[in-house]
């Protein structure tokens, strides 16, 4: 079971994580992670958007003092996923796989999974495959990937690679 320090409850907490994090899409569910590094003030969003002025550390009803908040999960599972008895076994499910890696996640961050729709036929492994795969995508640096740019590849612009 996730301890309840480590439960995201607040209406303000799923917004900044879902409008200031990084998201992963997986065919059964996407994965929303905010580190705490990305709610500073200066962010994009500006000083007018509230939940981009919003002090963590301050609020949070479950910090008992320390400098950093311990990391945070919340899970969202509509009525598109199906009954009652489905959504409560799809969020028990994501809540005991959430339990064992939320300590691999940096302190402060927030991270909000959202089942979608075939997250209710799913096999417990389907999920923990799905939540491990996003949680590794979002666990590279921004830059780490590259998209492709047109640029040469590396052996071609090395000064050994283009001229043997």
């Amino acid at each position: 079971m996730l301890p309840s320090e480590h439960r995201l409850r607040r209406r303000q907490d799923f917004a900044t994580a879902v409008r200031r994090g990084r998201r992963a899409g997986r065919p059964l569910l996407v994965v929303h992670l905010s580190e705490s590094g990305d709610v500073a003030t200066g962010a994009p969003y500006g000083e007018s958007d509230p939940v981009a002025t919003t002090d963590l550390s301050s609020t949070d009803p479950h910090s008992a003092g320390e400098s950093h908040s311990p990391a945070r999960a919340g899970f969202v599972v509509s009525k598109a996923v199906g009954p009652a008895v489905v959504r409560n076994r799809v969020k028990r499910r994501l809540r005991h796989l959430m339990a064992t890696r939320i300590a691999g996640l940096p302190a402060g961050s927030l991270i909000v999974v959202r089942a979608l729709p075939p997250a209710g036929t799913a096999e417990f492994a389907d999920l923990e495959r799905d939540l491990d795969s996003a949680l590794r995508k979002l666990s590279t640096p921004r830059g780490g990937r590259s998209r492709g740019t047109g640029t040469a590849p590396p052996d071609a612009s090395s000064p050994m690679g283009a001229g043997q």
